[in-house]
């Protein structure tokens, strides 16, 4: 290879972005391919939901190295796929080098706080941050092997210490957990699914450090939090 026909070899990646709003994902696409386009080469891959993303992420030839998830979408109960935080834990499962940007429109602080411990992405954007030169920030960061916190999550994490906030539903299982309701019973009071049930009351027990313990302990946990009362 000439001196010449090496300089202008471009960097390939292979990129994954998961979101059921098509025009969002064309805005990333947009964004993307406009990013040093002397340097770079992108392929990129697209999924609408848990169950395309799975197919995708699982196929024999895929290997990404940069992965915009929303974390909220379409679920795949089949494979235990609730949102993008599965998602990423399943890319990481199957390419560990892959770099994970993670949107959302949370801001409750105790599912970024779970999302950053559990995935510990790349790259962390609130949606109602995300301008076309934020996306490209975080996009020219995370590429660089950096962090990107969008404004919004920084303040938060800031302010909240270690303050711990939970969800209506989490709220709705640690109650009816005090009154003594069965687990199997729980989709009777709570509008999701009993995997979705049995997902959250592993993260409550996490969150609270209390992994092996009862259902009993994860209540006293969350009274002694007052988290319920």
């Amino acid at each position: 290879m000439s001196a010449e026909s090496a300089s202008t070899t471009k960097i390939k990646n292979n990129i994954l972005i998961v979101d059921d709003h098509p025009f969002i994902i064309q805005g990333y696409k947009n964004a993307i391919t406009r990013y040093e386009p002397e340097k770079f080469e992108f392929t990129i891959s697209e999924a609408k939901d848990c169950e395309s993303a799975y197919n995708v992420i699982t196929h024999p030839e895929s290997s990404f190295d940069i992965a915009f998830l929303d974390i909220s979408m379409p679920s795949y109960e089949e494979k235990n796929l609730y949102s993008g935080e599965d998602l990423a834990k399943l890319i990481l499962e199957c390419m560990p080098d892959c770099k994970i940007i993670m949107l959302t429109m949370f801001t409750e602080f105790l599912k970024l706080k779970t999302l950053i411990s559990k995935v510990n992405p790349k790259g962390l954007v609130i949606k109602n941050d995300l301008t076309f030169d934020e996306l490209i920030l975080a996009f020219d960061k995370v590429i660089k092997n950096k962090v990107y916190y969008s404004k919004s999550i920084l303040e938060m994490l800031e302010s909240h210490d270690n303050t711990i906030e939970i969800d209506l539903f989490d709220k709705q299982i640690l109650f009816h957990l005090s009154k003594e309701t069965k687990t199997n019973d729980l989709t009777q009071y709570i509008p999701i699914s009993l995997n979705a049930i049995e997902a959250r009351k592993l993260n409550l027990k996490e969150l609270l450090n209390i992994i092996d313990g009862s259902d009993a302990d994860l209540v006293k946990a969350a009274k002694n939090k007052g988290l319920i009362f």
